[in-house]
């Protein structure tokens, strides 16, 4: 379409230059004493036209001429500018691939184009930017050839080339920089120096989730428990993990913080420190009261801790893990000597609501027992010891059996008592 449009102009140009020409009987006189020169109007036109596009052509052609200098001098910055860029392509290449001697090698490279480039007087399309990674790659790659000297100047460098208060590349920029230090003095091990680098970041940067996960392996590496647990809830609220992971983490964290303890009341500290979803978890509240019972603390509070716990069980009885469920009763087993009369009653009616759980007959064989009702703990611990699967606890109800055979004179049923208990193990 557009070439028929152009052919169509072009036939109206010529007929229109046609009726101007072709009836046009005008004449142009030059006086040039003693002569006189007679022209038509359309040669005259015709030389006024010759005459532009010669001039035109001709000075077109002089700039070129005086421009060939300049554009030589461009090919030749072009083609460090490009060799620049190639080099710094072939050490990310080169390190991608575990090649890290050429990866340096290309990044020292790039720079010393860089460098030629600008001791010429050239200045290169974010210039400090890419300074500022092919020190990052040297870096990089020093660290991983274990060449620590080496590295840290490459990092001063990078860092130098992205201020603090520079562009906003340029701050992303060191902000990266810092962190990939912070990762490096991690794998050396050593937690102060990745710490101290973290907490140089700015405030924003300093809560991404991949300083926060530096952050937490640094702060676990340093046995700072207390900050690796806040950073774990952190990164549990971005979602950096699974909500199965998180959870693991918190509850691992947790566990170790509860096992920091060193006394009743700096436990007590730490299990209000936590989160009231962290103190609902079973394994965490069970853990908590049987290393405050194992600290001396009080019976009351051990019980009060595992009461939710305990609800949770008798109310949902699959909700709650089988192994969970053994270390609670095992919990409680433990403070049957101090048992309230409140407690007494909540497992007296838990058994009564569901008589088929072994482990709530069990427990309450072994609180009969405690209460000295003889009798009522026979039978229960006898239904008992014929359902449980735990072999800690069938052990344990044989066991009992067996003690309060030999207190009423059975030595039969003691013995044979005693012998299941061996074979329970």
């Amino acid at each position: 379409m557009r070439a028929a449009l152009w052919l169509l102009a072009l036939f109206g140009v010529a007929v229109a230059a046609a009726l101007f020409a072709g009836n046009n009987q005008g004449t142009v006189t030059l006086y040039w004493p003693p002569y006189r020169i007679d022209l038509s109007l359309n040669m005259v036109v015709l030389l006024l036209v010759g005459s532009f596009v010669t001039i035109y052509a001709a000075l077109r052609a002089l700039a070129a001429l005086l421009e060939l200098p300049h554009q030589a001098r461009r090919w030749r910055v072009q083609q460090k500018e490009r060799a620049m860029h190639a080099a710094l392509l072939d050490a990310l290449t080169h390190m991608l691939g575990g090649r890290f001697i050429r990866s340096r090698k290309a990044a020292v490279a790039a720079l010393s184009q860089e460098n030629a480039l600008a001791a010429a007087g050239e200045t290169v399309p974010h210039g400090r930017q890419l300074r500022a990674l092919a020190h990052m790659i040297a870096a990089e790659a020093s660290h991983a050839l274990q060449d620590g000297a080496t590295r840290e100047s490459h990092l001063q460098d990078a860092l130098q080339q992205a201020p603090a208060r520079g562009s906003v590349n340029e701050q992303e920029m060191r902000e990266g920089a810092q962190m990939r230090a912070a990762r490096w003095s991690l794998d050396d091990r050593d937690a102060d120096a990745a710490l101290e680098r973290l907490a140089a970041l700015p405030q924003g940067a300093a809560r991404r989730t991949l300083a926060l996960r530096i952050k937490l392996k640094a702060t676990r590496l340093a046995r700072q428990t207390q900050d690796a647990l806040d950073t774990a809830r952190l990164l549990a609220k971005h979602r950096a993990f699974s909500p199965s992971a998180a959870q693991s983490i918190v509850r691992g964290l947790a566990i170790e913080l509860i096992n920091s303890a060193h006394d009743t009341a700096q436990l007590q500290r730490v299990w209000m420190s936590l989160e009231p979803a962290e103190r609902n978890m079973p394994e965490l509240a069970i853990h908590a009261a049987q290393r405050l019972a194992a600290l001396g603390g009080d019976g009351t509070l051990v019980r009060a801790w595992l009461l939710p716990v305990w609800e949770r069980m008798v109310d949902l009885p699959d909700a709650l893990a089988e192994h969970h469920a053994l270390k609670l009763v095992r919990a409680l087993e433990s403070g049957l000597d101090e048992l309230d009369p409140a407690w007494l009653a909540r497992i007296e009616t838990a058994y009564q609501a569901n008589p088929r759980d072994a482990r709530l007959q069990y427990l309450a064989g072994m609180a009969c027992r405690k209460r000295q009702l003889w009798g009522k703990a026979q039978q229960l611990l006898t239904q008992a010891s014929l359902q449980l699967g735990d072999a800690g606890l069938r052990a344990s109800a044989w066991r009992t059996l067996a003690e309060l055979a030999e207190a009423r004179g059975d030595d039969a049923a003691a013995a044979e008592a005693w012998k299941k208990a061996a074979l329970s193990r």
